[in-house]
């Protein structure tokens, strides 16, 4: 594609966000904040993803190769690990099996909370930053930690700039 075929399907950027997200107050704020029209849509793995029309009027989906799974907080997360482990294990398999690349997106966390133990969850920091890392080495996985009031404009940027690169360079 040309720079100006990019540039056009970049403004059509649509957020996509799966059926099984709670349709709540922070889920409303949170779309409001990437700036993006939205659906709802059934994903296979991961909360949210992208879509673009191109200038012959096809839509561009990238949802089966990026994806952003978020987390509200640490306690969230050491749930994903303990209790649902074998089906937060099932997503990022699927994930991994499409050859997909997913974003962890950890709100109102960092490092240092993992590493400290600040949180709730009865998950020693050990099993939990452990576990992190074990994703980041067995899945096409990154992690990002951010405050809640940013995610938004995080989800976004990320979406905004795989679409542009797979529109880009084929």
């Amino acid at each position: 594609m040309n720079p100006f075929e990019v540039s056009r399907a970049l403004k059509s950027l649509t957020l996509i966000v799966d059926t099984r997200e709670q349709d709540t107050d922070r889920l409303r704020r949170r779309i409001r904040q990437t700036g993006l029209s939205f659906v709802r849509q059934k994903l296979d793995f991961g909360d949210y993803s992208a879509k673009t029309t191109l200038d012959n009027g096809t839509e561009f989906d990238i949802s089966s190769s990026v994806s952003i799974e978020r987390k509200m907080n640490l306690d969230e997360l050491c749930a994903c690990y303990c209790k649902g482990r074998k089906r937060f294990t099932r997503e990022f398999e699927r994930a991994k099996s499409a050859g997909a690349k997913v974003y962890l997106l950890i709100e109102n966390a960092n490092w240092e909370k993992a590493y400290s133990g600040s949180y709730r969850s009865k998950m020693s920091p050990q099993a939990l930053t452990a576990s992190l890392f074990a994703w980041l080495a067995r899945y096409n996985c990154q992690i990002i930690f951010c405050k809640e009031e940013t995610s938004g404009k995080i989800i976004r940027e990320i979406l905004y700039r795989e679409m542009k690169e797979r529109l880009e360079n084929g």
